[in-house]
């Protein structure tokens, strides 16, 4: 009788990837994987592996090196973080936007200071406070304040009524979702919000980004440009805008509400909200996975022969809590001299182009927020906070709190 070979091997499995959907602590491997092996091979929620990228040295060795490529992990057949929720060809938007020549139009559109922008700002955080207040505690900050400034700010710098936010906003949570197989519904809601935007184009009253957009029609330079195309770029920029800065804020009220000697310092030295938004940028966990990078030639990482055709994934918590870069990294430091250095908006060619409009969104937020709702703190204990699965971005599903 003969034996079949035993094809077993000893390997232990692949950590699973992301760790933990849990915004209030930092999931213990980070630290671990960072001292012993920052870069190791990993599970993705897709079922693939991926090199996971811990330090803040090889972090920014990656996402400054143009042999990683962010468009190309939407390429047929490699390997996945998860499954795309949008066209593929969208992946690389900014470069799209770019290479469509839309980039000076958009990048004036997300800057904070366009006129009256940030007075709207302040005004709308007032708006929503005021509503807040009269409803009485407790509130959802979340769905009551962060979701709808965000919201709001993007319907404006697009030029769009601010009654277009909630149709737009419906489809973001499917949208954002990591999810290991192809979801149903995003096709349905990326088809139905093209056609959306694509009709505010033809409306005399859209102003701003789109309105700006809409007038190249007529531009023969522009002819290459269809309804599309410039729908395309609202759409994007109102989604990955909108849940960006609302998720940064969330996680950013999180961390206040569960550090309270942190919030106390802000809210009592006002002047110090600037620099504040910079720690809380470096210290929040709102980047719930990793930002994905596919390797087009063979890279020497640290240690590591990366591939071509390997999947990076570059872990921006183990870089922005990295001792070797910030000493004391879990200490909320205002006065920090280097924590800008951060890679909260990534870097290299896809470093995010709305830095300064993100910081000034966060900033007077909290100065209104800290300002009105001075005694603003939890309801319900930080371990009773349900946090989303599955989804690009760490937020809690309610932000449930008093004043």
């Amino acid at each position: 009788m003969t034996t079949a070979p035993d094809t077993r091997t000893d390997h232990p499995p692949l950590p699973r990837f992301p760790f933990s959907w849990d915004g209030t602590r930092v999931p213990a491997e980070v630290a671990a994987l960072r001292a012993a092996t920052p870069v190791r091979r990993v599970r993705t929620i897709a079922g693939d592996e991926a090199w996971l990228v811990s330090s803040y040295e090889l972090c920014a060795q990656v996402l400054k090196d143009d042999r990683f490529s962010l468009k190309d992990t939407s390429a047929p057949g490699v390997p996945r973080q998860y499954a795309l929720t949008i066209p593929p060809e969208v992946v690389n938007n900014m470069g799209n936007i770019t290479g469509a020549g839309l980039r000076r139009a958009v990048m004036k559109a997300l800057s904070p200071r366009t006129p009256g922008l940030t007075e709207w700002l302040r005004a709308e955080a007032h708006r929503l406070v005021d509503l807040i207040a009269a409803d009485g505690p407790t509130a959802d900050l979340r769905g009551a304040f962060c979701e709808p400034y965000s919201a709001g700010m993007h319907c404006r710098i697009l030029g769009i009524p601010q009654t277009e936010a909630p149709a737009f906003l419906r489809s973001l949570d499917i949208a954002f979702m990591n999810s290991p197989c192809p979801v149903t519904g995003a096709r349905l809601n990326w088809d139905r919000d093209i056609a959306r935007m694509a009709a505010l184009l033809d409306d005399p009253a859209t102003g701003g980004l789109m309105g700006e957009l809409a007038a190249l029609r007529d531009d023969p330079g522009h002819a290459h440009l269809t309804d599309a195309m410039l729908a395309t770029v609202g759409v994007t920029l109102f989604g990955a805008g909108t849940v960006s800065t609302s998720g940064f804020l969330s996680m950013a009220l999180v961390y206040l509400l569960t550090h309270p000697i942190a919030r106390d310092l802000l809210r009592d030295r006002p002047d110090l909200i600037g620099p504040g938004v910079e720690e809380l940028l470096r210290v929040n966990l709102s980047i719930g996975d990793a930002l994905p990078r596919l390797a087009l030639d063979d890279v020497r990482l640290g240690d590591v022969d990366i591939r071509a055709g390997d999947l990076v994934l570059v872990l921006v918590e183990g870089a922005n809590l990295d001792p070797d870069t910030f000493p004391d990294p879990h200490r909320f430091d205002v006065h920090r001299d280097n924590a800008a250095d951060h890679l909260s908006f990534g870097g290299g060619a896809h470093y995010c182009p709305a830095t300064a409009l993100g910081r000034a969104h966060a900033r007077i937020a909290l100065e209104v927020l800290l300002d009105r709702l001075p005694d603003l703190a939890l309801a319900v204990p930080p371990g009773q906070l349900v946090w989303r699965t599955g989804f690009m971005k760490r937020i809690p599903e309610r932000l449930p709190v008093t004043w």
